[in-house]
């Protein structure tokens, strides 16, 4: 189950992207685009999953380099938020629900808390690895894809940031499993199978709707 939580974040920011390809709605003032619609909906929930995440990796990490790293994703992902909070609140806009990546999140904080020693550095460092590719395929696909300026540019100051932490996940892979992410000796493929059904059976609590942008009637004026 802990492995099955690790991989469900970049299946889950995979699906949203593929799903934010579906026609947009049309461009008007109060509408978000479905793949900007989509990305708020990841993107609210990515960063306070990094602050908690590694504030608990800073206490239980057993080196100084996962300590280290753990602290960056806190200090660094604070403005993150600020940041990202300021933009919907700009627009009068609040993010949508994303039940199934909030659910993945909570059993990735929970097997964190559960692990000790070795153990615990090793699966945090793997599922940094695979947070950080899905996060910055999002990214990607907002700044490729999304049509509002204010998501698109937050979104291009933010990537080198998630670039470069995933340049230090991937160090810290290699030296805490002495090869690779995936050196612990499990076989991730074998759970992919496991995995889409999961997600598929939740599908529309993670797709947001694509057929509709966010209206009026879903902000609220303080973006909360």
């Amino acid at each position: 189950m802990r492995k099955l939580a690790f991989w469900l974040l970049p299946l889950a920011a995979g699906i949203v992207v593929a799903l934010a390809a579906a026609p947009a709605p049309a461009d008007t003032a109060n509408v978000l685009s479905s793949v900007d619609y989509n990305f708020v909906a990841q993107a609210n929930l990515g960063a306070p999953f990094q602050i908690d995440s590694g504030r608990i990796a800073e206490q239980k990490g057993i080196t100084p380099a996962i300590r280290d790293y753990a602290h960056l994703m806190v200090v660094s992902h604070v403005p993150v938020v600020d940041a990202f909070n300021e933009v919907l609140q700009r627009k009068g806009l609040t993010a949508p629900p994303n039940p199934l990546l909030h659910g993945a999140y909570d059993a990735m904080l929970n097997s964190l808390k559960a692990e000790q020693g070795r153990a615990f550095d090793r699966d945090y460092v793997d599922g940094q690895v695979q947070y950080q590719e899905g996060n910055a395929a999002l990214f990607r696909y907002e700044i490729e894809n999304g049509t509002d300026s204010g998501l698109k540019e937050f979104a291009r100051q933010t990537l080198p940031k998630i670039e470069d932490h995933l340049q230090r996940a991937l160090k810290l892979a290699s030296a805490t499993n002495g090869t690779s992410p995936n050196a612990s000796g499990w076989d991730p493929s074998a759970l992919r199978g496991d995995i889409w059904r999961l997600a598929s059976a939740d599908l529309a609590a993670l797709a947001i709707p694509t057929s509709h942008g966010l209206t009026n009637e879903e902000r609220t004026p303080d973006g909360s």
